[in-house]
């Protein structure tokens, strides 16, 4: 990623960004918060090539194991790292550019309709793979599911134990550091509301995918549900059907931060990735061969 010296203005996790057409200037205050700058958007993704890869990579492997989970985490890191403005949040009124990519999501202790969930966040540096990606999130998930809750998971365990007014306050006091980006380091660790994408993988509790709102606290201006797998007939150009794995995949953007050919040309990507799911095993910042 592009290295620079921070300046007054710029925060610990982005640089602001000063240098703005005039309708970005003023979208922060005419639309200040996010979730009045939702966009919604469904895309059927085609997976048959990341399946048969995970297949095949996962043959002899029984511990770090490939899901299609992973999958969409490193094409979609990929997608972030070519396309910078996927990278940026509104906070404050003003528009930052992040210093890294980072993807948040939630761990289920165990599939039960009351086990606890844990927060988790995982940056994707420049010489991320899907081995790495792998290798990572078991990594965290497992930590998540057996370890004691630390960061933001260890305070919420904390406040969910004091009286509702001394809570309001709490979370008052926090909600205005956050307008100034002064939210403490230990309640931004693990945080997918600070991270570059939110994503849910709903496939894994076999439920289609939905829309899900953005948070107006935080800085993550991307979220992504990820829905079942199915089989689905595609006709060719020549007559021929064939049966294809597809899953669908919902959307929520925050307009404010770049425009609709930016956004549906990045979702392309991310399908060209799926479609050549080698070029997953490849470092994040190795550049890719791709036209639309």
């Amino acid at each position: 990623m592009e290295t620079y010296k921070k300046k007054w203005g710029d925060r610990k996790d982005a640089r602001w960004i000063r240098e703005l057409d005039g309708m970005h200037a003023i979208f922060p205050h005419l639309m200040n918060k996010r979730t009045d700058a939702e966009v919604y958007v469904n895309m059927k993704f085609d997976i048959t090539e990341a399946l048969r890869y995970i297949e095949k990579k996962n043959e002899g492997e029984t511990e770090y194991r490939a899901t299609l989970f992973h999958c969409f985490l490193m094409a979609i890191a990929k997608t972030v790292y070519l396309r910078p403005l996927l990278n940026r949040y509104i906070s404050g009124r003003r528009y930052y550019q992040r210093d890294e990519i980072t993807l948040g999501f939630v761990a289920k202790k165990r599939f039960e309709d009351h086990s606890e969930e844990s927060l988790i966040v995982t940056p994707a540096p420049e010489d991320w793979t899907l081995t790495d990606v792998t290798h990572k999130v078991v990594g965290k998930v497992h930590k998540a599911r057996t370890e004691s809750a630390s960061g933001v998971n260890g305070a919420m365990d904390v406040l969910k134990h004091m009286p509702r007014f001394a809570l309001m306050f709490i979370v008052w006091l926090v909600k205005t550091l956050d307008f100034y980006g002064k939210v403490p380091a230990f309640l931004k660790e693990d945080d997918p509301n600070f991270a570059s994408i939110f994503l849910t993988n709903l496939g894994s509790i076999k439920c289609p995918s939905v829309y899900h709102h953005l948070n107006n606290y935080g800085s993550n201006s991307i979220m992504v549900a990820i829905g079942t797998m199915r089989k689905e007939e595609k006709i060719g150009e020549d007559g021929s059907r064939e049966v294809r794995d597809v899953v669908d995949v919902g959307v929520t953007l925050d307009e404010r931060i770049a425009d609709g050919f930016y956004f549906a040309r990045s979702l392309k990507i991310v399908q060209y990735l799926m479609d050549h799911p080698e070029l997953l095993d490849r470092p994040l910042k190795e550049a890719i061969d791709f036209e639309c």
